[in-house]
């Protein structure tokens, strides 16, 4: 089969890597893609929002799948332009229909959701530009810390956590009134705090049946000890050592089933994967919110760990035989970690050399943010290298990753150099399946 893949991150990197294994594979197409991604397929040039242009080139290349990585396509409505598309029939696209990639798209949308089929999460309200006053009159009403979150798609930065009062009615005041987010921000979504420990859970469904995908931790603030501010995310953990057999088998007769049931009941045709952004709290899993794609970088920590064939899986989807396809999930632990350029998560300097990549052994190097220069590599981005690494325990794979991610520099990089360790005190209890 031919497939087209798109995005140009880690997380499609990793992807790529990924799919290329697969024996299934005929040919990989990559738009835009990046300079890592040219050893796996080829990297195409291609205008998503110029139908003529995305439909030759479908046809052309005879295109059986289309896998799309980053949300924005989705809730742009990449899938329903193909899918309704007649000359397009035969293509099967990963990842959601508009009126599904709402539950990322709209965190209002999602919430509803969740409320409507029993499905654990905090309790919320809902502010709409021109409701200033009552969203800032609801701040005496909820325990500090106040939970705000831009209703739209914000670029990882909508969601403010602050115990300060007055900092959270200047945040208001800047969604609601300045405009701050575009319209992102036009609706705020207050909710209650969880008190625990974040995890990410992910499942691939063909829309009836679903199979759950190894979870993660991932580490979102720039610095050592959760300092600093939040980024797409600095680096990921898998397997979970408190997500343990109990643990996730609440996940999925609490979370996963019923949100899948929820879809069919209302007659939302959904595809692909879903990520669960989760808390644990005391041992009982809430959402925090629902993407409709892999994390990042927690792709780069969980497809490695992946045996099962990728493509098969996406076969399952396309004849909606998914039920009868087996995951099947390495054991052991896989560590992966960002190398970000000087000022992220704020400007940043692109252009700077990369050196020591030919010198990384028995670990994954997949690129965030690179360009090919005069010279060779170069940054091009924030988050630029992801270094991924696996070892018998989380103690090794830790040790492994930094040990190959110490060669790799640019002038100004800038990683974290303590993922993982928050975890290695808290074992798996006795008899735990790590998925």
């Amino acid at each position: 089969m031919n497939v087209l893949l798109i995005g140009s991150g880690g997380r499609e990197h990793a992807l790529a890597w990924k799919l290329a294994q697969s024996t299934l594979l005929d040919a990989l197409y990559i738009a835009p893609g990046n300079p890592g991604m040219a050893r796996h397929g080829r990297l195409v040039d291609l205008d998503l929002h110029d139908g003529k242009a995305l439909r030759r080139f479908l046809l052309d290349n005879r295109i059986r799948i289309v896998v799309v990585g980053p949300e924005g396509p989705l809730v742009d409505g990449l899938h329903d332009r193909i899918a309704d598309d007649p000359k397009l029939a035969d293509i099967t696209v990963i990842g959601p229909r508009a009126a599904a990639a709402r539950l990322e798209g709209s965190k209002d949308f999602a919430k509803e959701f969740m409320f409507r089929h029993h499905i654990p999460t905090a309790v919320h309200r809902t502010f709409r530009q021109g409701e200033l006053k009552e969203a800032v009159a609801h701040l005496d009403r909820v325990k500090p810390p106040y939970v705000l979150k831009a209703d739209g798609l914000a670029a990882g930065k909508g969601v403010v956590i602050t115990s300060d009062r007055k900092e959270a009615e200047k945040v208001l005041r800047d969604m609601l009134e300045k405009g701050r987010f575009g319209s992102a921000g036009e609706r705020v979504v207050i909710e209650d705090h969880l008190s625990g420990i974040e995890v990410s859970a992910f499942l691939i469904t063909d829309g009836r049946s679903f199979k759950m995908l190894p979870a993660a931790k991932d580490y979102k603030r720039i610095g050592d000890g959760d300092t600093g501010p939040n980024t797409g995310g600095m680096g990921a953990v898998s397997p979970v050592p408190f997500a343990d057999k109990d643990f996730m088998q609440k996940v999925h007769d609490r979370i996963a089933a019923p949100t899948i049931r929820g879809l069919q009941q209302e007659g939302i045709a959904y595809q692909g994967f879903l990520f669960m952004g989760l808390m644990n709290v005391g041992g009982e899993p809430y959402v925090i919110e629902y993407n409709v794609r892999l994390g990042d970088p927690e792709a780069e920590a969980i497809l490695p760990r992946l045996r099962s064939d990728l493509m098969d899986l996406f076969e399952g989807i396309a004849t909606g035989t998914l039920s009868e396809r087996h995951v099947d999930v390495d054991d052991r632990t896989c560590v992966s970690v960002v190398l970000a350029s000087e000022g992220y998560p704020g400007e940043v300097t692109k252009g700077r050399a990369i050196t020591g990549l030919q010198e990384v052994r028995d670990a994954l190097v997949f690129h965030a943010g690179t360009a090919e220069g005069a010279q060779g590599l170069v940054t091009a981005g924030g988050r630029v290298l992801v270094v991924t690494a696996m070892g018998k325990d989380l103690e090794h794979a830790i040790l492994n990753t930094y040990t190959q991610a110490a060669g790799v520099t640019f002038q100004g990089r800038q990683l974290r150099t303590d993922i993982g360790h928050d975890l290695v005190r808290q074992p798996a209890k006795s008899g735990a399946v790590q998925a």
